[in-house]
């Protein structure tokens, strides 16, 4: 195989790029779910757009909490956690640099970690809740470890199709990206991605009109979408969720996000214990009051 690559690039990236023609096998035009051969001739032009981070005073967000270490924040639906190349300006990490600019210089030692600067977990897009953000790089290394040893306690109320078998439950199952990389799967035999370790816990709170019950949810792994694909694949979909649903399931259309909400997280740092709430927003409040049970 023989490669020319002017710069070091995202796997999203390279993924866009493929679909535009710009990297061949053999000379010619692949799909990214190509599968690369023994001696396969790889050529690849792809020339990397710097992306820049930009403050944004435009932002405004709830604060739950702050000191010298740590910012908790209270993260609408719809809100982007950082930039990507899709969305550049609009996302917390954008209102991050306008409020706290001591973060811009706070990452792991790589490109993408760059444009997510403090940020030591995430949320989709289109989920709500509290998170925290790292103010100072020791800060920043001490929470990456804690998350990467599942030392951190992270709970989420979901309201989702159906009752599951158990009031209470665990769900144990490995994932790996999708062939497009854009999705998780559930891990199978013929799995050609990594596979990783993912647990989630779950409770039953109540149970509600029209066949929905809210969850709450603790995972203690922490893959992307975990919580969205687990409870899916134990069939019971998250009310709202676009991405991973089952076809058999009728879908709300005045839905406008998956109803999965991040209420609390807890930990210490540094010899002191913390703990943050986020309230339920009003889409959620909403939903609940419309299917409440007598």
């Amino acid at each position: 195989m023989e490669f020319f690559l002017n710069d070091n690039i995202t796997r999203g990236e390279i993924i866009k790029q493929i679909k535009a023609g710009k990297v061949l096998a053999n000379n010619k035009i692949i799909k990214p779910s190509y599968i690369l051969k023994e001696q396969d001739e790889i050529k690849i032009d792809i020339k990397k757009e710097k992306n820049i981070l930009k403050p944004s005073r435009k932002i405004k967000l709830k604060i739950i909490f702050q000191d010298e270490n740590i910012i908790a924040i209270d993260k609408p639906a719809g809100m982007q956690v950082h930039p990507d190349d899709n969305q550049k300006e609009n996302t917390l990490v954008n209102y991050l640099l306008a409020e706290f600019p001591e973060i811009e210089n706070i990452y792991d030692d790589s490109e993408d970690d760059r444009m997510r600067p403090g940020i030591v977990h995430r949320l989709d897009k289109d989920t709500s809740g509290v998170i925290i953000i790292a103010r100072n790089q020791k800060t920043f290394l001490e929470l990456k470890r804690q998350f990467k040893n599942k030392e951190i306690e992270k709970k989420y109320l979901a309201i989702v199709y159906g009752m599951p078998n158990l009031n209470e439950g665990v769900i144990e199952k490995p994932l790996a990206r999708s062939t497009d990389y854009r999705k998780q799967t559930v891990a199978g035999r013929k799995t050609k991605t990594k596979i990783r370790e993912a647990i989630t816990y779950y409770k039953t709170i109540k149970v509600l009109k029209d066949n929905f019950v809210l969850l709450e949810v603790a995972p203690k792994t922490g893959r992307m979408h975990q919580i969205r694909v687990h409870l899916t694949s134990d069939g019971h979909p998250i009310v709202g969720d676009k991405k991973y649903f089952l076809k058999n399931i009728k879908r709300l259309a005045k839905i406008d996000r998956q109803l999965l909400h991040a209420t609390s997280i807890k930990f210490s740092l540094f010899g002191k214990a913390y703990e943050f709430n986020s309230p339920l927003p009003k889409d959620f409040e909403e939903f609940m009051k419309t299917h409440f049970l007598d």
